[in-house]
């Protein structure tokens, strides 16, 4: 089934304002990063493929593994960061040399939508420190330009 782009912004956007829960998934009430992408996933392409397992702040570094970037390329397309565009997923890490842990989606080419601990869901540039940071970039199943 095709999605528009236009469709996984506007989803992404009706997040605004969610506040920040760990492990939560649900539109105004609460969602962590992970929490936005899959609830945004349920909008546009329906049912979750899989359960994501429990995990605790320092789960990327404890185990040092790609987790996260491992979960989203089984459900989604992998991209160059520099081809991502609006509707896109992009990874980041926090610093050089640890896994991606942080998720958001593209609304524009300059902004991205977010949920980060301490604040609610919302929009942020992407300025060079979050440039620097960039991992990984992944494109919804049956994307459509």
């Amino acid at each position: 089934m095709p999605i528009s782009r236009e469709a996984i912004v506007a989803a992404a956007m009706s997040w605004l304002g969610t506040p920040y829960r760990h492990q939560a998934s649900l539109k105004g009430v609460g969602c962590d990063c992970l929490g936005l992408v899959r609830g945004v996933w349920r909008e546009v392409c329906g049912a979750e493929p899989e359960a994501p397992p429990r995990y605790t702040p320092d789960w990327a570094e404890a185990r040092g593994r790609e987790t996260l970037a491992e979960a989203a390329a089984r459900h989604l397309a992998t991209i160059d960061l520099d081809e991502a565009r609006a509707g896109d997923v992009l990874l980041f890490r926090w610093r050089e040399g640890l896994p991606a842990k942080h998720a958001a989606i593209l609304v524009a080419p300059d902004r991205f939508i977010h949920a980060h601990d301490g604040a609610a869901v919302a929009l942020a540039d992407l300025v060079p420190w979050w440039r620097r940071r960039a991992a990984f970039a992944f494109s919804f199943p049956g994307v459509t330009d």
